[in-house]
């Protein structure tokens, strides 16, 4: 890995990212040194130029990382509703290290059959309705749920009501943020 003695990491290749907490799309150049401060679900969350950004699994190599491939016993497992809330549990906000599922953002989910697999549609909320990275956390869910074997459509709805409150969260949750 290129690593400078702080620890910043010089990017290999221009690479796409979203702004934090914006989610504007940027492209990042080449030879820019960045800082991880995140690193969870496979995404990582970096630093630069006084910046927040978020940089996708599949951009890994851009940070002079091995791209992972997605855990193959979870997508050609058996389907089942635990196995979405396992995926579920694989998406992280990038400003906080806590998945979704444990910050309480899944209102609803349900599972219909389709004619060539199941059709899963998920309610879920942002920690603050302004939140930019909305859309880029609603399109990793659909992206990870749509990767399940036998899942024929995925429907991820971002919705306000009831408004998130930090009571929502799971006492791991909270214990992991600190706040007991």
């Amino acid at each position: 890995m290129n690593t400078d003695q702080d620890n910043r990491i010089r990017l290999v290749r221009d690479v796409e990212a979203n702004m934090v907490p914006s989610g504007d799309k940027v492209t990042l150049a080449a030879g820019n040194l960045v800082q991880i401060t995140q690193s969870l679900g496979g995404n990582y969350t970096i630093f630069i130029n006084g910046n927040m950004a978020q940089i996708s699994a599949e951009n890994a190599d851009a940070l002079d990382i091995k791209i992972e491939k997605p855990d193959s016993d979870n997508i050609n497992s058996k389907f089942s509703e635990q196995l979405v809330w396992d995926q579920l549990k694989t998406c992280y906000d990038p400003e906080i290290p806590v998945n979704i599922v444990e910050l309480g953002l899944i209102y609803d989910l349900s599972i219909e059959d389709g004619e060539k697999g199941k059709k899963v549609d998920i309610k879920m909320t942002l920690t603050a309705p302004g939140c930019g990275m909305g859309p880029v956390i609603a399109d990793e869910v659909d992206r990870k749920i749509n990767a399940l074997q036998n899942v024929e459509n995925v429907h991820v709805e971002l919705v306000w009501e009831p408004q998130w409150n930090q009571g929502m969260m799971s006492e791991a949750a909270q214990l992991e943020l600190g706040m007991f």
